[in-house]
């Protein structure tokens, strides 16, 4: 399974845990990603997405901002 955002495209980033003797070692941060099923607004269809929780919160303020992009991955799971 892929850890990448279907809208934002937000993907693991690498980065240092970081103790108090400051010696590093490598850690990965994850995005926080969440399966939802999302209603196109044009079509009406349903699509089933793997989204960050920022773009959920995104979408239900504003759901014009990722319409396209909502029915371009309507179109490709069909």
């Amino acid at each position: 399974m892929s850890r990448v955002c279907d809208l934002t495209g937000a993907r693991p980033k690498s980065g240092h845990n970081v103790s108090h003797s400051n010696r590093k070692t490598k850690r990965r941060f994850l995005p926080n990603l969440i399966t939802k099923t999302v209603v196109d607004p044009t079509t009406g269809e349903s699509v089933k997405l793997k989204m960050t929780a920022r773009a959920l919160r995104t979408l239900s303020k504003n759901p014009k901002k990722f319409g396209g992009k909502i029915t371009a991955m309507a179109k490709k799971n069909l």
